[in-house]
């Protein structure tokens, strides 16, 4: 499966705080991949395309928070 190569960065990436997210379809999206702007041939993840909606959604709320 070939990532699509349109990586889009998150409009909520801070410009210079290093928190940024970058976004790509995979497979004419049917899966959706996240990575780290700053690491681009690192680890990727890869979600269906309920599990990206639902991850989405958690974000979202505010639950993955660390503070």
């Amino acid at each position: 499966m070939a990532l699509d190569r349109s990586w889009r960065k998150s409009s909520r990436s801070a410009a210079n705080s290093g928190n940024c997210v970058e976004v790509a379809g995979i497979a004419a999206a049917l899966v959706a991949a996240v990575r780290d702007s700053k690491n681009p041939t690192g680890p990727v993840l890869v979600f269906a395309p309920a599990a990206f909606t639902a991850f989405v959604n958690t974000v979202k709320t505010g639950r993955l928070d660390l503070s």
